[in-house]
């Protein structure tokens, strides 16, 4: 597990808009939510409908960002047009980018989908877990509170779902 307080590493994707994005594009964003996700796995479809509508609900100071690391030619469903395809179905506004060469998921060290890494104004991670603690999270960062440090609102919950399947 990558501790608590470590900074978030940099990253340059291409995303489903056909931009490259980098870490320091949301550098204005109070609170950066990095959601390790694929379109096959039966965990992120199970929420990914709520966090569409999770992000739509919080204040534009929060950006989330979706990253695709199944690269593998064995799962032709997490390829960059079908992500393109579910973004769309989804409704999805937030970026969702691919990362080809997986170069993101190690840095990131991300092991499944969804694996959520959620990052405060300084960019040192605040929580790492799954989708049920990314709304306490956000909301106890935008406080100006770590996560960490309250039991009830952020509480670290561990990511649980596919792994990333690797190159």
């Amino acid at each position: 597990m990558v501790p608590l307080g470590t900074p978030a590493p940099d990253f340059n994707l291409l995303g489903t808009d056909d931009v490259m994005h980098t870490l320091a594009a949301y550098a204005d964003k109070k609170v950066l939510a990095v959601i390790f996700m694929c379109n096959h796995c039966p965990y992120v479809q199970k929420m990914w409908d709520d966090m569409v509508a999770l992000e739509k609900r919080l204040p534009e100071t929060v950006q989330f960002v979706g990253i695709n690391s199944n690269a593998n030619p064995a799962y032709p469903e997490d390829s960059f047009e079908k992500m393109k395809e579910y973004a769309q179905q989804k409704g999805q506004e937030f970026p969702y980018l691919y990362d080809a060469d997986q170069i993101a998921a190690k840095a990131y060290g991300a092991q499944c989908t969804p694996d959520i890494f959620v990052y405060g104004e300084e960019r040192t991670l605040a929580y790492r877990g799954a989708f049920e603690g990314l709304e306490g999270a956000v909301n106890t960062l935008l406080e100006g509170k770590k996560p960490a440090e309250q039991p009830l609102g952020g509480a670290q919950v561990p990511s649980m779902g596919c792994s990333i399947k690797w190159n």
